[in-house]
């Protein structure tokens, strides 16, 4: 019997790394000038940008008064990221960084992406430029933002960014549960309306 039970732990043992999964991050480049654009109807509407992604998820961007919307996947238009944006006037990156799950055979699951905002906040007659890391939910489920970080006021806002990823993002409810703000804040900062 105990022989029995030492081969089913040893058996167990040999098959957990073969299910193991490890969290690993992919970039792609954000060049508008490559992707297909949408003129806008209004002036201050620049349009809509359909850009390539990571394994077949597509990146949607619409812009318009200084401020930018991107969401990804099939229903782009329609997810709740495609209304997001910063408070402050802002642009985008050159890089979407995509978290992932691999799997033992090498495929890879994309569950978030993190995208840096270059931004601009007033205050009066001041001004500060700053950076904003902006964490984003990939399906299934909805597409939202769920995290942001200050790029400028962390020497570790990258891994800040991908600590909400990976312990956030699979299970964040967009539309009931509340975005996470981690590290410190700097006068260039800015999250989204009303925060």
């Amino acid at each position: 019997m105990r022989a029995i039970l030492l081969a089913s732990i040893f058996a167990a043992c040999l098959a957990a790394p073969a299910a193991a999964q490890s969290l690993v991050s992919t970039y792609t480049p954000l060049d508008l000038d490559k992707c297909r654009h949408t003129r806008g109807k209004d002036v201050e509407d620049y349009g809509a940008w359909q850009c390539a992604g990571f394994q077949g998820i597509g990146v949607r961007i619409t812009a318009g008064d200084m401020r930018m919307y991107v969401s990804y996947g099939r229903e782009a238009k329609n997810e709740p990221a495609a209304r997001e944006t910063l408070a402050s006037f802002h642009g985008e990156g050159t890089t979407i960084e995509w978290r992932s799950e691999r799997s033992a055979d090498g495929k890879f699951t994309p569950f978030a992406t993190i995208l840096r905002f270059r931004t601009t906040v007033s205050d009066g007659d001041k001004s500060a430029t700053g950076q904003v890391l902006v964490v984003t939910r990939l399906p299934p489920g909805a597409v939202c933002r769920v995290g942001y970080v200050d790029g400028r006021a962390n020497p570790d806002a990258n891994a800040l960014a991908q600590k909400i990823a990976d312990e956030i993002a699979r299970n964040f409810k967009c539309g009931s549960d509340k975005p996470v703000f981690l590290g410190n804040k700097g006068p260039g900062f800015s999250g989204p309306y009303g925060n």
